[in-house]
């Protein structure tokens, strides 16, 4: 019986417990940053099991060590989204909580599939604490608060987790999203884009509605912006490259016969290439100034950056090791070639701070033909068995390299 196999033994009867913790994460969502309960249990959990816990940076990192060998990290986020959950859930979350970023009270809900990959980690954390005969080397669970704000990494790595915890040989994580349960999805390279937003203000000069030939109409200038920033991926990117350049919103004004002083867009950019991520900005910055100057607008615009996100590029043996292991485990039918998906994710920021390889993979979670994106209000993975797949999926990459039987030979 593989490593692997000997780990994953102990499932069936940890079951109903991770299902239950599962769903008390579910029920029990807290907004990025602000995730005091989750972490609590979090940590109170790692440390039943004998792990070595260190709380830094809003975050958890379980350490166990087990003799020589490999330094493996696996990462779960666990922040949740500011939504009004619609799953119909027996226990879907009713909570309320302050969103800072709007001072507006909101609903609250787990609409990206973090509590899975919680709960997947303390299953598969307890599940390696009991086989320690099966392997040797150090695994460690590092559990990151606010992905949603692409806040939590930075925080970590900002408050010295590169010096708190041991250098990992090889970085883990996973990601719940709308393809069938049961299938994990690998991909090489770039995965997840690099994401950028941008708040973008133009000033105008206010006036009358009556009298427009005396105002700078900064709705006019706003509108004649948005179309011109289609034009960047369509006429400035190479057709080969990935590009996206999304307004989400425009903001002026509040009365219909008063022009304003100024307008508000709130941007959101995706790229697979730095490059590319220059040449974007540098196109969405050259030609809002030039349309200011256009319409004779009184001071420059501003431009302010916000929820960044870093490209996640999955390195290519890593990745290959995983999917052996995947394959070996799963079968060949249960293991996909996930493709770029156009999100994004901080996972990287943590392998990053140390020099260190990594690779992130997709579990399916619902029906064929079913699947509901991830932060829509009627997202609801089926409890099982996409439960089981993240668990097995976490201890299954986790055996490939600290296993007695491991299969990759490149670290120590």
């Amino acid at each position: 019986m593989s490593a692997a196999a000997t780990v994953l033994s102990g499932l069936d009867d940890l079951r109903p417990a991770q299902e239950d913790l599962y769903k008390d994460l579910h029920a029990h969502p807290e907004l990025s940053m602000q995730e005091t309960r989750t972490r609590t249990l979090i940590a109170d959990r790692l440390r039943a099991l004998d792990y070595r816990v260190i709380e830094i940076g809003g975050g958890v990192v379980g350490i166990l060590e087990n003799g020589d060998g490999p330094v493996v990290l696996h990462r779960a986020d666990f922040d949740a989204l500011p939504v009004v959950e619609d799953t119909g859930l027996p226990y879907a979350s009713t909570v309320t909580a302050l969103d800072e970023a709007s001072g507006e009270t909101v609903g609250v809900m787990h609409a990206c599939g973090h509590d899975f990959h919680v709960a997947s980690l303390l299953g598969a954390a307890e599940l390696i604490a009991a086989a320690r005969d099966t392997w040797s080397g150090t695994f460690m669970a590092l559990f990151q608060p606010g992905e949603e704000t692409a806040a939590g990494a930075a925080a970590m790595v900002d408050a010295g987790l590169t010096g708190a915890i041991p250098r990992p040989d090889v970085a883990l994580a996973q990601h719940v999203l709308n393809h069938d349960a049961g299938v994990v999805g690998v991909q090489p390279g770039p995965m997840l884009s690099a994401g950028d937003s941008i708040k973008i203000t133009v000033f105008g000069k206010g006036s009358h509605g009556s009298m427009p030939h005396l105002s700078v109409d900064p709705v006019v200038l706003a509108a004649t912006i948005v179309v011109r920033l289609q034009t960047i991926v369509a006429r400035e990117i190479a057709p080969g490259d990935f590009g996206v350049v999304t307004v989400g919103a425009l903001n002026a004004g509040a009365k219909s016969n008063v022009i304003p002083d100024h307008a508000t867009m709130l941007l959101n950019l995706r790229t697979y290439d730095e490059d590319v991520r220059a040449a974007i900005i540098d196109g969405i910055e050259r030609i809002v100034r030039a349309e200011c100057d256009a319409a004779r607008s009184p001071q420059p615009p501003t431009f302010e950056y916000y929820d960044r996100y870093p490209l996640t590029d999955n390195d290519a043996d890593v990745t290959a090791t995983v999917r052996r292991a995947f394959t070996a485990h799963f079968g060949a039918d249960r293991v996909i070639d996930l493709g770029r998906v156009t999100a994004s994710e901080d996972f990287s920021r943590v392998p990053d701070a140390f020099g260190t390889p990594y690779s992130m993979w997709g579990v399916g979670g619902f029906n064929p033909g079913e699947g509901v994106p991830n932060h829509n209000p009627r997202f609801a993975p089926l409890l099982q068995p996409t439960l089981d797949t993240s668990t097995e999926a976490v201890v299954v990459a986790a055996m490939a390299y600290l296993g007695h039987d491991r299969t990759d030979t490149s670290t120590p």
